[in-house]
């Protein structure tokens, strides 16, 4: 009778493991990139798209900034730990912003390369979720 008990209690341990494992577990404190980054796009009504990011270690050496699914590419770089940018976007798109997605590669004094992914949303609207990443 144990022996049929300790299989689960020894897969699902396994499986928690895993889990723990590949998703970073602790290793990989999001909390302090969430803590030190901002970043926001903001559609209005008048036709354009305002992209703010903010750092407040102040320690960021650059920052490339890509708006994904544009029938012309838009990126540009930027030096500096803060800046805001407006990009024309004359109207909504037809299947909605997440098929818009801001990315931001970014090189950090402290953190090394980092990357964000967040989608626009109109202004009133809530913010959508960040993605913090470190290829």
């Amino acid at each position: 009778m144990a022996r049929k008990i300790q299989a689960p209690i020894f897969l699902g341990i396994i499986t928690v493991l895993a889990i723990i494992f590949l998703t970073g577990g602790g290793t990989d404190n999001k909390d302090v990139l969430r803590q030190t980054f901002q970043i926001d796009a903001v559609y209005y009504d008048s036709g354009y798209v305002e992209i703010s990011y903010f750092d407040k270690s102040d320690k960021t050496n650059s920052v490339v900034m890509e708006i994904l699914g544009m029938e012309e590419s838009f990126q540009k770089t930027f030096s500096d730990s803060k800046f805001i940018e407006i990009v024309p976007f004359p109207n909504m798109p037809k299947y909605g912003w997440p098929i818009h997605p801001i990315v931001l590669e970014i090189d950090h004094k402290e953190f090394g390369h980092i990357q964000l992914k967040t989608e626009i949303h109109p202004l009133g609207e809530p913010v959508p979720p960040v993605i913090y990443s470190r290829p």
